[in-house]
Formats: structure tokens, C-alpha cells, sequence
């Protein structure tokens, strides 16, 4: 007679906590951690992460795309679309017609972008309008130190990049709030309501521009004063504001969290925790069987619309230029092509369980998370992957040893979001979402697992590398 307990064992599934599973894993996972925080730091922006990914694969022996080439297995190359997204590919072994690995994550992340004439002066007191970017809880942005970034153009075409507020010793910039002794009101309001878009004024200056030939000064000297100081730092007008992308984001850097160092607290790992691992484990990519095709896009966080973002046809167009160099169908290309949608989930959070569903939820520390559907309320606005794709990326992670779980985002009424899974689907592909689950996910502070980061690089290594 069976034992009910080997009965247990044999028909019934749990993830596995990796600390208790693997914890010789640990070393391994603190130590590439740390390249992904130095990268976080230095890459707070779209266009930021392309330039510095782009240095990393230069070091690595990519060279940029050139049409027409015909490349060899093995070769590296890389193609930049408007210094705000970037695809790079590494030669297979295998015909193009066999399909190509595709990995696509984000770069862009929530943020306060500046309106397009956004300086002004209020009670002697010198602001920056600002036009939130993605879906942020709009509280979470007052009171916390920010630091602008972001590229001018000026009248002569010259580009000046902009970035204040990162290093000892610069001036940080800040949204401010009611004090508690004044807030009865505010407090009436609804949560989503507490801050309002057009309260997200940023103080830039307090002092006026003093010019000692004039006894009564000038209108509007503290925005006078502001302006004086961007014009002698960066050589600008308060017009060339009209030609430009200045974002602002948290002035922190990643940092460990808790006493065992096991979390990473960070602005912008939605999504660039899937980003520099799927960048990282492209480059690691030497001899793969099938031609990886690495995407890095911009504006998921709005839509994916736009230029270099995946509802337009940049990926397509690369991967069509890739067939006519080998004279490879493009439609065969396509057809025979797996993907994965490397974005991240809503781990679950036992203060707020009330919004999760746990049986089919993710959690820290699990691995990365298999997503087969996204969207909202009844899979609105989602790619819902077919049971052979599922069967393919698993088949593949389990015979690498990588550690993974599955989720879906909250309980089915509570809400939901998407990816870009769905451009992808669009050019007629497979694909399916996996990434690294968040705590916090969207604040200016999200916090994710060490573990699930490197096992997440493991993960889309094993993808890429694989010749299933």
C-alpha cells in the first residue's frame, strides 16, 4: 500500500525557498549583485542605460549592426534606436529560418518628467512644473530628494547632457508637502487624491538675482536667479527648456536592505533588473545554437508607444534586416522564433495580503517568475501563452537547475498591468513573461531579492544559450 506521505511528495508541488534549497547559491548571487547595484547607480534613465550598456558591450567585442553584412556564428553586434533603446544579437550556429532567441525588457521606469515650459516663480520662491510619467503613486514623490537628468538641445543642435543631484556635494531638488498641523483637508482627501498632479511643483531656487546698479531689482528675481545659475553651469536659456527631456528621479543609490544584506533597495528596478540581466546574460552568450536577438526597449511604463518603444516596428525591422543578410524568409523567422517578455511582478506582501491571492502569487527568494498571462479583470490587454511555449521555457530552466516559480499579478478584481508581451506576439512569435518579483513595485524604493536576481541572469542564460 502507498504511503500517503510518499503519495504527498510524488503528486503535489511547492516552490522551494532557494536560502533553504540551495544556500551554496548565496556567494555566487551577493557577488553579482553588486555589479547591478554600480550599474543601477549610473543608469537612472533610458537614455543613461543605453549608453552605459553599450560601453559593456563594447568591452565584450560587440560591434554595431551593419546591414548587409553577412556574419558568421559567433559574432557580437549591437544597434542603438534613438539613444533611448538598443538591440543586440549574437550569432548561432542554426539557420535564421529556425527562429531566434528574443529577450525584450525596459529601461524607462516611473519618474517626473518637466513640462515643456516648466520654470517659474511663486511668492519669491522658483519651481519646475512637472507632468508625471507612468503609474506612480503620486504621495510617495513629496519629501524625498531628487535629482535631475535628462539632454538639452540647444539652438546650434548642440546636445548638453544634464545631471545634478548624484554626487557629494550637488544640490538635490525637492516636491514639498503640508505640514501634519495644517493637513485636516488634505487628510479628507482619498489616498489617490492626497497629492494632485499639478502639486508636483519642484523648488529650484529661493534666492533672487541681485543686481546692485538697480535699487528695485527685477520682476521675478528668483527665477531670474535659477536661470543665471543653468546658464552658467550648462550655457542655456530658460527657452531651450522647449527642446529637451529632463526627468527627475530619486537622489539615492541602491543600497543593501535588511541585517542580512539579502534585498536590494533601489529606484528603477522595474524594470532594470530585468534589463541588466537579460544584458548580462547576452553578453556571457559565446556559441548558442539558435541567433539571440537581446532587446532593451523604452516607454513600456505609457504604453510602449512611440519610437523606441515595442509597439512600433524597430525590433521587427531589425530582425527583417537580419533575414536579408541571409537571404533567410523573414515570415519563417518569425513563425519559428520563442521570446520571452522579461518584466517584473507584484511579489507578494503579507501587510497587504488582502489584494494577493497566494496560491498564485509569487514571492521573494522563489526564483524568477513565470508569468503566462498578464492584463486585467478577465486577462484585458494581456498575451496569454500557450501551454507549448510554458512546457518549452520550463523544460529549459529545469534542465539548467534554475530555480523559478509562477504568478500572476494580485487577486483576478484587484487590478493588473501589462508587458510588452503582447508587441511581441504581435510579429508573430511565441513568448511568454518572466522576470524578477518586487516589493514596492513603481515607489521611489522598490526592493528586490539578490537570489532571484542572479537566478533570473541564470534564467534567460539557460534561454539564450539552449538549443531546444
Amino acid at each position: 500500500m502507498t504511503n500517503a506521505k510518499e503519495l504527498q511528495k510524488k503528486l503535489t508541488w511547492e516552490f522551494p525557498h532557494i536560502g533553504k534549497k540551495a544556500p551554496a547559491a548565496k556567494d555566487a548571487a551577493f557577488a553579482y549583485c553588486e555589479g547591478y547595484k554600480d550599474f543601477l547607480n549610473k543608469a537612472k534613465t533610458e537614455r543613461e542605460f543605453t549608453a552605459k550598456a553599450v560601453e559593456l558591450l563594447e568591452q565584450a567585442g560587440y560591434v554595431p549592426f551593419v546591414d548587409g553584412v553577412a556574419y558568421k556564428p559567433g559574432d557580437k553586434v549591437y544597434f542603438v534606436n534613438r539613444g533611448k533603446s538598443l538591440l543586440m544579437s549574437t550569432f548561432g550556429t542554426a539557420s535564421l529560418e529556425e527562429g531566434v532567441r528574443l529577450n525584450a525588457a525596459h529601461i524607462d521606469s516611473p519618474r517626473l518628467d518637466l513640462k515643456p515650459n516648466p520654470v517659474y516663480e511663486n511668492h519669491e520662491m522658483a519651481y519646475f512644473k512637472t507632468h508625471y510619467y507612468g503609474g506612480i503613486r503620486k504621495y510617495q514623490w513629496v519629501t524625498i530628494p531628487l535629482a535631475m537628468h535628462g539632454v538639452i538641445v540647444k539652438q546650434n543642435g548642440e546636445m548638453i547632457n544634464v545631471c545634478v543631484g548624484e554626487n557629494e556635494g550637488e544640490p538635490v531638488f525637492c516636491v514639498t508637502d503640508l505640514l501634519p498641523h495644517l493637513g485636516a483637508k488634505q487628510n479628507e482627501r482619498k489616498l489617490s487624491d492626497g497629492i494632485r498632479g499639478e502639486e508636483l511643483n519642484i523648488v529650484i531656487s529661493s534666492l533672487p538675482f541681485v543686481d546692485e546698479s538697480e535699487e528695485e531689482g527685477v520682476k521675478d528675481a528668483v527665477k531670474l536667479n535659477a536661470l543665471a545659475i543653468l546658464n552658467e553651469m550648462y550655457g542655456i536659456t530658460e527657452r531651450d527648456f522647449l527642446r529637451a527631456e529632463i526627468e527627475f528621479v530619486p537622489a539615492t543609490k541602491a543600497q543593501d536592505v535588511g541585517f542580512d544584506r539579502s534585498l536590494i533597495g533601489a529606484y528603477g528596478q522595474d524594470d532594470k533588473v530585468c534589463a541588466y540581466t537579460a544584458l548580462t546574460a547576452e553578453i556571457d552568450t559565446k556559441a548558442p545554437y539558435y541567433t539571440t536577438v537581446t532587446v532593451l526597449a523604452d516607454k513600456e511604463e505609457i504604453g510602449s508607444y512611440g519610437n523606441t518603444g515595442l509597439s512600433s516596428d524597430f525590433v521587427l525591422h531589425y530582425i527583417e534586416d537580419l533575414a536579408a543578410a541571409q537571404k533567410a524568409n523573414i515570415r519563417k523567422v518569425l513563425r519559428n522564433t520563442t521570446a520571452l517578455s522579461s518584466d517584473v511582478n507584484g511579489a507578494y506582501d503579507p501587510s497587504f495580503a488582502s489584494v494577493y491571492e497566494e496560491r498564485n502569487s509569487c514571492f521573494v527568494n522563489k526564483g524568477p517568475v513565470l508569468t503566462k498571462y498578464t492584463g486585467a479583470r478577465g486577462k484585458s490587454g494581456s498575451n496569454d501563452a500557450s501551454a507549448e511555449t510554458m512546457a518549452k521555457v520550463i523544460s529549459i530552466m529545469d534542465e539548467a537547475d534554475v530555480y523559478w516559480q509562477v504568478g500572476e499579478l494580485g487577486a483576478v478584481d484587484e487590478g493588473g498591468g501589462g508587458t510588452v508581451a503582447l508587441y511581441v506576439a504581435s510579429m508573430d512569435m511565441d513568448v511568454v513573461d518572466l522576470g524578477v518579483p518586487i516589493l514596492c513595485m513603481h515607489s521611489p524604493f522598490e526592493l528586490s531579492s539578490k537570489l532571484d536576481v542572479y537566478y533570473t541572469y541564470k534564467a534567460f542564460a539557460a534561454f539564450l544559450g539552449s538549443s531546444k
